[in-house]
């Protein structure tokens, strides 16, 4: 049986802004609390095929999608071309109306499941998914700032003094950062499925504070590691980001890239009453970056020691 489902939601932004929103796939793992993940496999004008990574319930399911973008209708369809059970197929549209001096978004399904008996499951997930991705969408486009003024994406990249292989082993074994790593003083790591882990971590930051924060990371052996932080530090709203490992002319590299989503209302109580946005944009890009870049030092010295070595440990 096909089970249909529409959700709405009333957001006060221009129908372009929101359009731009759920156009760019590449954003979401930062945005929507259940997206994890997605990686283009095509792309081309008005049309796109990617494949996704997110939570459903506790379990992480992935799939691959066809989407269709009609820039002048404003209009986005979406087909499931490779599913994972419970869903057996799932299609639908994101459609973007003015209403008032908002745009009313309107999110369709239309879906089968396996069987009669995950009829319910499914149109749960969905129900909740859906309510939740609307919601981040109003939060992200209401906070009354430019998309490009909250949602930033920035990365850092060093040369490795041994191999690839080598460094996303130290990243991949993040249980053993405590011993490690100078800025993290407690990692619990569990792998509830195959590649798949969730890491929950304790780092301390250069005031001699600490935050703790949880992380579901998605491992592709062996060269990179993506994560989207579940509980992310009280500055953002979301934060997405990833581990490259790989294979150079010059040499071998690692690259460490992040996707945040800043809070602008907390900016003052976090950072300070004088403190900015652009304040809160060069505060997050230093520490995150300064971390990342420590991280990475340490990988390529692990690296470097196995390549005098002669081999791993």
């Amino acid at each position: 049986m096909v089970i249909h489902s529409e959700h709405s939601v009333v957001v006060s932004a221009t129908p372009d802004v929101l359009f731009d929103l759920i156009g760019d796939v590449t954003r979401w793992p930062a945005i929507f609390e259940p997206t994890i993940h997605a990686e283009h496999l095509h792309r081309a004008p008005g049309e796109e095929r990617f494949q996704l990574w997110a939570l459903a319930g506790d379990e992480v399911k992935t799939w691959v999608s066809r989407r269709t973008l009609d820039h002048v209708r404003r209009y986005i369809t979406f087909e499931q071309e490779r599913t994972q059970a419970p869903i057996a197929s799932m299609s639908g549209s994101w459609t973007f109306h003015p209403a008032g001096a908002g745009t009313e978004v309107v999110l369709t399904h239309d879906f089968t499941a396996v069987d009669a008996a995950h009829e319910d499951r499914l149109t749960a997930i969905v129900d909740s998914n859906s309510d939740r991705e609307l919601a981040a969408l109003r939060r992200i486009a209401e906070l009354g700032h430019p998309v490009a003024d909250v949602v930033v994406t920035f990365e850092d990249e060093i040369p490795l003094d041994g191999s690839a292989e080598d460094a996303y082993v130290f990243i991949d074994r993040s249980d053993l950062w405590p011993q490690r790593l100078p800025h993290v003083a407690r990692v619990r790591l569990l792998d509830p499925q195959p590649g798949v882990q969730d890491m929950e971590m304790e780092t301390t930051t250069a005031d001699g504070g600490t935050h703790t924060t949880r992380s579901i990371r998605l491992c592709f052996p062996s060269d990179r590691i993506v994560y989207k932080q579940l509980v992310p530090p009280a500055l953002l709203l979301g934060h997405s980001g990833s581990w490259h490992l790989r294979k150079g002319e010059d040499g071998d590299v690692a690259t460490a890239r992040h996707t945040v989503v800043i809070n602008p209302d907390v900016v003052a109580q976090v950072l300070g009453a004088d403190r900015t946005l652009a304040d809160a944009r060069d505060f997050v890009r230093d520490a995150l970056g300064a971390n990342s870049r420590t991280t990475m030092a340490h990988a390529s010295a692990y690296a470097g020691q196995l390549a005098v070595l002669g081999g791993p440990s």
